[in-house]
């Protein structure tokens, strides 16, 4: 990456603060780009799902991957269920959705509870030997009463889909049925998923994040206090694709000590760690062992740590720095927090991250932990909370003395609550994801880019005024 005339940046920028100009290029289609990251990672997109723990889940973590990403499970999760998780994620199925299900017997108020948890907007219904036998929508239940068995409200005698179709085949004949949607099912008759038109669609569209032995991968963070290498020695028998040895300020020795210990293991997975700012702290990291340095202090929608404490360093040219010095050593770095919009992802990327991560923007999809709730005016939301929040720290030291829990919470940097809206047009993560990823195959053509590393090396960024940038958003609206 070069900057526009040659200026040098007076001052640290964010990604506000630049632009992409145009380069020739001989790039035809948006299609013809490759996404895939080369730090070891297995991903087919650039996007990893941060480690907070109202974001990353086993639905997050399936659908990511299943479009070519990696979530990274949160550190204090307890081991066994995160060993768990990662033992679940891997069973899923690389193109159908995992379903909801229930009976016949049960509740429109059942369903209504569970129709949020998954994209696809339908429950199920099946037999005690799970056989579909109809299916439940959001629309099916309204103005029905709670206690109404699903039995009376059901579509019957769903169209299915056999497993292992082809997603084209079964696109078309869902559009052809004029279904939204069907369950597949095994040669048994048994449900196996769901598989939407859409999902079909973008089954053929993005490729799936892999291991060895084809299984949706996954990765999984641990904090640098207590015995660091055994909780990850846990966590590689457990088959994570990726550890990440987590905590806010990245650059000390406690965080040094942890990772050196976590290498002696000799995972034969990359590891992740961080967050810091500085060449100097990319290379202090590399030394300890990590493969890939987390590069970002303060920039994240629920982090107080710049207004409080008067620490971090705008993003972007964090990142510029830390890539650079990354790449001198052979290693990799992810951006972590910032991003907003689409071209905050591609700006990442073109000043060098082998990977973009997301964690607020992802908040508010149906595919976070976290339930949805509705505001007076009937929008939908779930809460969202720091991970250095005294929420988090409350959680995460529930095993201490209430004395201790106390004094900890004290000293709180990150937002303990904030609702994080659902889009009504993109409320999943894959809606997200498509736009993103749109946006990015686009800026790589206007880089005449075919791959990531094409990307780096030939975009131009110049600066811009905030007037500059507020002249490139649209208007949904006559001024």
């Amino acid at each position: 990456m070069r900057f526009l005339n040659e200026q040098v940046p007076a001052h640290d920028l964010t990604y506000s603060d630049v632009f992409m100009v145009p380069m020739r290029s001989a790039v035809g289609s948006r299609l013809d780009v490759d996404l895939s990251a080369g730090d070891g990672t297995g991903t087919t997109i650039p996007i990893v799902v941060a480690n907070m723990t109202a974001v990353a889940g086993r639905r997050m973590a399936e659908t990511i991957a299943r479009r070519g990403g990696i979530a990274v499970i949160p550190q204090d999760i307890p081991i066994e269920v995160v060993a768990d998780v990662i033992d679940w994620v891997k069973k899923r199925d690389l193109v159908h959705d995992t379903p909801l299900t229930l009976t016949p017997h049960a509740t429109v108020g059942e369903a209504l509870h569970l129709l949020p948890k998954r994209a696809h907007g339908a429950v199920i219904v099946v037999d005690w030997d799970g056989r579909p036998v109809g299916v439940v929508t959001e629309a099916d239940c309204k103005g029905v009463d709670m206690f109404t068995q699903l039995s009376q409200v059901m579509s019957g005698s769903p169209l299915t889909i056999p497993a292992g179709a082809d997603p084209r085949a079964a696109f078309d004949v869902l559009h052809e049925g004029r279904h939204r949607l069907a369950p597949v099912v095994d040669a048994e008759g048994r449900l196996q998923g769901v598989l939407t038109r859409t999902g079909a669609l973008r089954a053929t569209l993005y490729r799936p994040a892999v291991d060895a032995t084809g299984r949706l991968r996954i990765a999984a963070a641990v904090g640098i206090n207590g015995d660091v290498a055994a909780k990850a020695k846990e966590l590689l028998d457990a088959g994570v694709d990726c550890l990440v040895v987590d905590t806010a300020h990245g650059h000390q020795e406690k965080m040094l000590t942890a990772l050196a210990s976590v290498r002696a293991l000799r995972p034969d997975v990359p590891i992740a760690a961080g967050n810091v700012v500085t060449a100097a702290g990319v290379r202090d990291l590399v030394d300890a062992g990590a493969d890939i340095v987390k590069v970002g202090v303060g920039p994240g929608a629920m982090c107080t740590t710049r207004m409080m404490t008067g620490v971090g360093r705008p993003q972007f040219s964090a990142v510029v720095e830390c890539a650079a010095q990354a790449r001198a050593l052979g290693r990799h770095v992810w951006a972590d927090g910032g991003v907003r919009h689409p071209r905050d992802v591609a700006l990442a990327l073109a000043a060098g991250a082998s990977n973009v991560m997301i964690g607020s923007w992802f908040a508010g999809t149906y595919e976070s932990p976290g339930d949805t709730h509705s505001d007076a005016d009937g929008r939908l939301y779930k809460e969202n909370y720091g991970m250095a929040s005294a929420r988090a720290v409350r959680l995460r030291t529930s095993d201490d003395t209430p004395f201790d829990r106390a004094r900890k919470a004290v000293f709180e940097e990150g937002i303990s609550t904030s609702r994080m809206y659902l889009d009504p047009r993109r409320p999943s993560v894959e809606d997200q994801l498509d736009a993103i990823v749109a946006g990015l195959r686009s800026s790589m053509t206007y880089a005449g880019a075919t791959t990531l590393e094409e990307f780096h090396e030939r975009a131009v960024v110049g600066l811009q005024s905030s007037s500059g940038y507020s002249e490139g958003m649209p208007l949904h609206q006559s001024w």
